[in-house]
């Protein structure tokens, strides 16, 4: 594991699994490896490959394409995903957590910069969305088959792109990557309030 402080924050990836890791996902609510949700290449959950068309709510988000709570959600590799990706973030941030809106936002932002990578850098035909919630600590992860790592590049006033690791490095408390036997798993974690 490799650890860098950045200010008073505690920034930490994580290339490979530790020993033990596990155990530490078993501390997170909303774990459960064994199953995912597929969004079907039909036209009876939405749009094309099931990526809901046009301003469909958040919560109606949930009901089309899945729960990223109970299971991982596997969702086509197209860029009309991330908009599916934002979608069920708003859902479960705002509706299922009631989350306060600065880090209900700041999660539909980061999930955005993390599916748009796995959408343009890992040439997968689906990427998986999970998102996890234990107490003070919200935790989203998108899995894809690529093991090539994601590179946090330094960012310029007139860059058009390439801001996405360093918004997701600026914004969450801590992120990482999971090297998995078959890909690997992108992730960041948010400091919450406890639910009331």
């Amino acid at each position: 594991m490799m650890d860098r402080m950045a200010g008073q924050r505690d920034v930490s990836r994580t290339v490979g699994r530790l020993p033990g890791a596990a155990a530490a996902d078993a501390a997170w609510t909303g774990v459960g490896t064994t199953g995912a949700a597929t969004v079907d290449s039909g036209m009876a959950r939405g749009g094309a490959a099931g990526v809901p068309d046009g301003p469909t709510s958040p919560g109606a988000a949930l009901e089309l394409v899945g729960d990223p709570t109970d299971q991982e959600v596997r969702l086509p590799n197209r860029p009309e995903s991330a908009c599916t990706a934002r979608r069920l973030t708003e859902a479960v941030t705002q509706q299922r957590w009631a989350l306060p809106a600065q880090p209900a936002e700041h999660a539909v932002l980061l999930v955005s910069e993390l599916v748009g990578n796995a959408v343009r850098h890992t040439g997968a035909h689906t990427f998986g969305l999970r998102m996890l919630r234990r107490r003070g600590w919200i935790r989203i992860e998108v899995r894809d088959p690529s093991r090539g790592l994601p590179c946090l590049l330094p960012v310029h006033e007139m860059d058009t792109s390439g801001r996405g690791l360093w918004l997701v490095d600026k914004l969450a408390d801590r992120w990482g990557v999971d090297l998995l036997p078959r890909g690997k798993n992108t992730w960041f974690e948010m400091r919450v309030p406890d639910p009331r």
